[in-house]
């Protein structure tokens, strides 16, 4: 039987999330659901096992190699990638779904007009004009269509076949950032919906904001000269 939708979950160490999050996933748009762990201790595992909901444990450690495992171990021609936190608003995994029909990637945006990003109302919002920044810079580089308002953000769906197309090899979270300038530099669709990020439930934030920005400078140089 052909799949089509493939849900694929990133967690670590996200207990709290997941009980608040799962039952507001609508599975009835999804043909494959599985789950990506970086080696939680916190009883996520045994959540999703409970359910008989298949729990791939990563052994290399990262943000980008759950994507890779997720992308390679998926059956579906189409693949979502969503973590349980509580900032991804379920609701809109089959809107992203939707989008795959007429587009190669969509992804959730905080910065379309009526989307919302866990820093409005900050009155230092340093993350979002990161984000913004990033995204500006690589749009100019290397986007010949429509301007994509959120490079960064992991929410998103892909083709699998535009996924493997793009050969993606970046470490940690750079991972999003690379699918978004390979999709522009490949000519790819890329499409976007506005989101509305909420709030985290329990855990913490993997990525500091100085190194991570760091790293993306870095990475953004790197694929310049590729």
């Amino acid at each position: 039987m052909t799949m089509k939708n493939s849900l694929i979950i990133l967690t670590l160490n996200e207990i709290e999330g997941v009980r608040a999050v799962f039952d507001k996933i609508p599975l009835a748009g999804i043909d494959e659901l599985l789950v990506v762990d970086g080696g939680s201790t916190d009883g996520t595992i045994d959540f999703f096992k409970n359910r008989d909901i298949k729990v791939l444990i990563q052994e290399k450690k990262g943000r980008a190699e759950a994507f890779r495992i997720g992308a390679q171990a998926a059956q579906g021609e189409n693949l979502l990638f969503f973590s349980p936190d509580g900032n991804e608003n379920p609701g809109d995994i089959v809107k992203l779904f939707d989008l795959l029909n007429s587009s190669d990637m969509a992804i959730a945006s905080r910065f379309l007009r009526d989307a919302h990003n866990e820093e409005d109302g900050k009155l230092l919002p340093l993350r979002a004009w990161a984000n913004k920044a990033f995204s500006l810079m690589a749009n100019i580089a290397w986007n010949r269509k429509v301007y994509i308002t959120d490079t960064i953000n992991g929410f998103r769906a892909i083709k699998k076949a535009a996924f493997e197309k793009l050969n993606i090899d970046a470490t940690g979270f750079v991972i999003e950032y690379q699918m978004s300038i390979r999709a522009m530099k490949s000519g790819l669709e890329v499409r976007e919906i506005p989101t509305y990020e909420g709030d985290r439930i329990g855990g913490s934030s993997k990525a500091k904001s100085l190194p991570t920005g760091w790293l993306f400078l870095k990475f953004f140089m790197r694929e310049l000269f590729i």
